[in-house]
Order: structure tokens, then C-alpha cells, then sequence
């Protein structure tokens, strides 16, 4: 039986799990801002649903076209939650490793470089997707010429005094 660690060493544990604790911090942060894009993206495909019934010709081609933009956005950021969710776990599961190979003298330390590094490929992997997402997004985002009621002077003439 092993002796039990000093509060030293108890001590520098907590100081080497305090980086991973912060970066479940921003983990949260982060996935609090995927739910929200997915929350906006489920909405707009519930209002093109219903236009979509209604619609024909050339703007119905245009909600088919978006709709299936959505879906896309949709899948993205799922995956891209589900990939963060499990970085947010691989650093839990790092910081009870780091505690276990402490207190109970365990040769975990290759087992704690793995999770680790599996946390943060896991992150850049959800976080690339995050940006997919966004860049589909901004991709397919344009508003419509006709909708934009241009004069034929320069928007700068405006804002001149007379």
C-alpha cells in the first residue's frame, strides 16, 4: 500500500488541474454558442418549411435552395457540438487522472498526455467545423438586388451637407 501524498504534492495536483478547469470554462462558453446558432438555424427552417408550401416557380427553386443550406448548417454544428461536448469530457477525464495518478500513486502519465492531446483534437476538430458553419453561412448570405431599392447616386452624396 502506497503512503498517502503530502499536501504539497496534493497542492501542485490542484495547480496542474487548474488550466484544464479553465478550459472547460471556455469549452461552456463556446458550446453556449453553438446551441445558439443551431437554436437560429432551427427556427429559419421552420419559416422556409411554411413558405415552402406556399410557394412556386422561381421562389420556391429559392427556398429549396436555402433549406438545403440549413440542413447542411444544421449537421455541422451538431457534429461541432458533439466533438466539443467530447474535448469537455477527454478534460474531465484528465483532471480525475491527474488527481488518481497522484493520490494513488498510479503510472498514468502517458494515459494523461493521450487525454490531453485527444481533448484538444477534439477541440480543433469542432472548432474547425464552427467555422464551416459560419462560412456557409456568410456563403450563401446575400440579399436580393431588387430588395435593396438602389438610387443611381453614391450612397456618400447623402451624408454631404447642402
Amino acid at each position: 500500500m502506497h503512503d498517502l501524498p503530502t499536501i504539497s504534492s496534493i497542492a501542485q495536483t490542484i495547480q496542474l488541474a487548474i488550466a484544464p478547469v479553465f478550459l472547460l470554462a471556455g469549452i461552456g462558453a463556446l458550446l453556449n454558442v453553438l446551441a445558439g446558432r443551431l437554436a437560429r438555424v432551427v427556427d429559419r427552417s421552420r419559416v422556409l418549411e411554411a413558405l415552402h408550401a406556399s410557394s412556386t416557380g422561381e421562389e420556391h427553386q429559392r427556398y429549396v435552395g436555402e433549406l438545403r443550406i440549413v440542413d447542411k448548417r444544421m449537421r455541422l454544428v451538431n457534429t461541432a457540438i458533439a466533438l466539443i461536448v467530447a474535448s469537455a469530457i477527454t478534460v474531465c477525464v484528465l483532471v480525475a487522472m491527474l488527481f488518481i495518478t497522484q493520490l494513488a500513486g498510479l503510472p498514468f502519465r502517458v494515459a494523461v498526455a493521450i487525454a490531453f492531446v485527444l481533448g484538444m483534437a477534439f477541440l480543433i476538430a469542432g472548432l474547425v467545423l464552427f467555422l464551416i458553419e459560419i462560412n456557409l453561412a456568410l456563403s450563401y448570405l446575400y440579399v436580393r438586388e431588387e430588395l435593396l431599392e438602389r438610387e443611381e447616386r453614391d450612397w456618400r452624396q447623402k451624408l454631404r451637407p447642402k
